[in-house]
Order: structure tokens, then C-alpha cells, then sequence
């Protein structure tokens, strides 16, 4: 008889429509998965070590059966994910219909038509510094209305939930704090209706805690970050859903890419929120996120940055930098200028009577050439001096580059061309100047650290790179 055959090819055949759906469609917006060369799929790490390196003995396998949990937290997933998506769609369709808007009114708008009133609450981003505002603008209003993240709980202080916050790496815990202890509009307690998904480890602690000084052995960082991704595939259905790929680290050491490599989907697959955003170097501005570096000696910024400087203020220098003599570009740099031309102030280290922030101030481009790696906090600490940036950098994927247009307020020079750099800077004309040093102060907001946090300053800029790299969509 042909009626069971026939009711077993209906149940069949929807069976394989539900897989589909659940496997492939749904994650479809999310970021392709590139296989890490060399990479071992594998992991070799008992669980029993992790229960105290990441979340002590009593904490990590408290429940009875996390079987059984894993379960039931993997059927309710399943059935918000499409709820989630469901609105990040909503949120692509509202920024595609603002598309044709934004071009037809982007021409010829300056930087002085930048629009508010004082306050955060009404700013709208608006003028050259953008490569696009009206669409930047609806995007960060999209954001806003949805944009949730959930932070992993697992991971104990030091090297989990908290971060450096008076250092050259201080975005890294400050960005964590507002994360955790802020006023919280982004985060969600409910990890099935968030958007990403939060690995709020410290790589400057690691290598405060981890390294061995002068070992040059990174592999305990490596050895953590594989650990830590280990646990939250266990314990959560979340990071084996996507592969990671709706989960972001943040990291502004050095050596973070390094530690990415700790788990292949993190380094591949992953958002990672770097101050190391070299291409060079595996850093993929597809789906990673350049963060910016901000030196905060004691915690905060240096009281003459902290008001702007009078608008008719003469500049008496033309460029200036001081530096140590280290990485492939500085060096060159110092053999062309130090000590050559009274216009173009370039110390190798400023002598202890001369004061550091007088010179951003009264220069009217400020060098900032890479070091060791990419990323310079000179960059932030000369738009606070509205000393016009001089980037002299290679593959750096500069901060923010989604929304914000540097050519509209900094100077880009090839490496190749240091010797000309008084030649260059020079033939600015004034007008041009005037525009770039406009472009600087209307871009600070942009990069401007606030406790509480404010619209559209630096927290907000971060988070919204990551939403752009969830919703996977550019505001070109």
C-alpha cells in the first residue's frame, strides 16, 4: 500500500525544509566563514582546568545537568533568532529608502553645516566630515531603536570584565566599563534577543597576568582566548549557532590579533574590535573594527586638551612631532627633520623643559607616524589640540573610515614622500587649512571619551562599526 510510503515522504521532506531554514537562511546575513590556514578544528584543553582559570570551580558547572540546559536554551534561540532578524531586516530596508535622499542632498554641503544646538540630544551629523550624514544619521537612529548586546558573565576579574583605563591602552577598559556599569541602553540580560554577543576579556591584562616578560611566548594568551571560547560554546547555544560570527572582541594592545588566533572563527569569523587594525597583518575591514587609540595618563585627558583653543590663536610652527625611534617609519622620519628645520619641530624624545601639549597647540599639522604597530594615540590627541593630523602610516584601516571622511580633516602623506613633507604641508593653501582645521573640530565629538557616555561620542562610534558589521551593509 502507498499511503505510509507517501506520509513518509511529506514528514521527510519538511523534516529537510526545517533544517534549511534553521541552519542556512536564518544566519545568512552573518559574515563568511574563511578557514584560518594551518588551523586545527580541534580543541585539547580539559574541561576541569577551566573551571578556575575562567570561571572558578563553583561557578562554572553549578547546574545538575548543563546537557540538558544547553537544550532548552538552544530551542529557545532557535525560536527568537527569527524574530532578530525580522527587525535587522526592517532596520536594511530603512536605511536603503533613506539611500536615494542622502545622495541627492550630499553635494556641496561644508563643514559648518553640522546642526545643533549644545546638546546631544539634538545633534545631527551633518557636512564634509561624512561621507555620508543623512544615511549615517538614520543608521545611528536604527541603532539606537534596536541595537542590543549581551556580555558573556563568564571569565573572573582581573583578565575578564575589566580593563586598563589609565594607560595608552585605556580605550580597552574604559569601552568594558561603559559595557558593563553604564547606563546600559545597548546591553540586554536576555542573551536571546541580543544582536552580538560581548567576550569581555582583557588582552593588556592577559599580558599583564599570562606573559612571561622577554619570553616572547604568546602562547598563553592564545591558550586563554581558546579556553574562553571553549566555555561559552558549552555553557551557551550561541557561539556554535554562527561560528562566532555575531560575537566581537575589543582590544587595544599590540599583541591583540595575536590572541585572536586563540580560536580560529574568532580570528576569522569573529568582529574583532582592534587598535592594531593592520591589513598587513590579517585585520579584514569587512568585518573588523578599527578602534581608536587614547592615552589617558591617570585616567583622564590632559586638562590643556580639555577646552578648545581660541579660534584666532596664531600657530606659530607648521608641523611638529616627538617620538621614540622605533618600527620602519620613524626613523626615516627623524633623519629627514630631527633637529633640520625650525618649522618642523621633530624630537626624537622632548627635552624635560619643553612641554608636549604646547607644541600640539601651537602646530598647525601635527606628525603621526606609526610605531611598532599601525596605530598612533597622537592621531586623537592632535584632533583634541585641532592640530591638523599628518597620518604617515601603511595598511592602517583608519578609525570610524565607515562614516567619517579623513580627507576632510587630516593630511595623508606616503612614507615614500617624508623627505618632501615641508614641500607638501606647505602647499596648502590657506583655505584648504582653514576647512581641514574646521573638519578637526567638528570630528572631536567623534573621538571624545565621556563618563557617562554621550550620543555619538567615542562608545557610540564603536558600537556602531559593530552594528554595521552586523547588519553587514556599508553607508557608501
Amino acid at each position: 500500500m502507498d499511503i505510509p510510503r507517501t506520509y513518509f515522504s511529506i514528514i521527510f521532506s519538511l523534516f529537510i525544509l526545517s533544517f534549511v531554514i534553521v541552519v542556512v537562511l536564518l544566519p545568512g546575513q552573518l559574515l563568511e566563514f574563511v578557514p584560518l590556514a594551518g588551523s586545527k578544528p580541534g580543541y585539547s584543553v580539559p574541561l576541569d582546568r577551566l573551571r578556575t582559570k575562567l570561571s572558578g570551580e563553583n561557578k562554572l558547572f553549578a547546574i545538575e545537568n548543563p546537557g540538558d540546559l544547553h537544550q532548552n536554551k538552544f530551542r529557545t534561540a532557535t525560536r527568537k533568532v527569527g524574530k532578530v532578524e525580522e527587525r535587522l531586516a526592517v532596520a536594511r530596508a530603512s536605511m536603503r529608502k533613506a539611500a536615494p535622499e542622502s545622495e541627492d542632498r550630499r553635494s556641496n554641503i561644508t563643514v559648518t553645516s553640522t546642526t545643533h544646538d549644545g546638546s546631544d540630544h539634538h545633534y545631527v551629523p551633518a557636512g564634509a566630515i561624512y561621507r555620508n550624514a543623512r544615511l549615517f544619521y538614520r543608521s545611528y537612529l536604527e541603532m539606537e531603536k534596536i541595537f542590543k548586546v549581551y556580555v558573556y558573565p563568564d571569565g573572573d576579574i582581573p583578565i575578564a570584565h575589566d580593563g586598563p583605563c589609565k594607560d595608552i591602552y585605556s580605550i580597552e577598559g574604559r569601552f568594558l566599563h561603559e559595557m558593563e556599569h553604564g547606563a546600559g541602553r545597548f546591553r540586554t540580560n536576555d542573551p536571546n534577543v541580543a544582536h552580538v554577543y560581548f567576550l569581555p576579556f582583557s588582552v593588556t591584562w592577559m599580558v599583564k597576568y599570562l606573559y612571561t616578560p622577554l619570553s616572547h611566548d604568546l602562547t598563553p594568551l592564545k591558550q586563554f582566548v581558546s579556553d574562553y571560547v571553549r566555555v561559552i560554546s558549552t555553557r551557551h547555544p550561541f557561539w556554535n549557532r554562527t561560528h562566532g560570527a555575531d560575537h566581537f572582541m575589543l582590544a587595544c594592545h599590540d599583541w591583540g590579533p595575536h590572541a585572536s588566533q586563540g580560536n580560529p572563527f574568532l580570528y576569522n569569523t569573529s568582529i574583532r574590535v582592534l587598535c592594531n587594525a593592520n591589513t598587513s597583518e590579517g585585520f579584514k575591514p569587512r568585518k573588523d573594527v578599527s578602534l581608536p587609540e587614547i592615552h589617558l595618563y591617570g585616567g583622564e585627558v590632559s586638562p590643556k586638551l580639555l577646552s578648545s583653543p581660541q579660534e584666532n590663536t596664531p600657530r606659530r610652527y607648521l608641523a611638529f612631532f616627538a617620538g621614540g625611534d622605533h618600527g620602519p617609519i620613524r626613523p626615516n622620519l627623524l633623519h629627514h627633520w630631527k633637529n633640520h628645520d625650525s618649522d618642523i619641530r621633530v624630537y626624537e624624545y622632548l627635552p624635560k623643559d619643553l612641554d608636549y601639549y604646547f607644541f600640539m597647540l601651537n602646530s598647525k599639522f601635527c606628525l603621526c607616524p606609526s610605531g611598532h604597530e599601525v596605530a598612533s594615540p597622537r592621531i586623537v590627541e592632535a584632533i583634541y589640540a585641532e592640530c591638523v593630523p599628518v597620518i604617515l602610516s601603511e595598511y592602517y584601516v583608519l578609525p570610524f573610515s565607515d562614516v567619517l571622511q579623513w580627507e576632510a580633516f587630516s593630511v595623508q602623506v606616503d612614507v615614500s614622500d617624508i623627505p618632501r613633507l615641508k614641500e607638501i604641508l606647505s602647499a596648502i593653501p590657506e583655505d584648504k587649512y582653514r576647512k581641514l582645521k574646521e573638519g578637526v573640530k567638528a570630528v572631536r565629538r567623534h573621538f571624545t571619551l565621556n563618563q557617562p557616555a554621550k550620543r555619538f561620542d567615542v562608545f557610540h562610534m564603536i558600537l556602531h562599526s559593530i552594528w554595521l558589521r552586523r547588519l553587514n551593509i556599508e553607508l557608501r
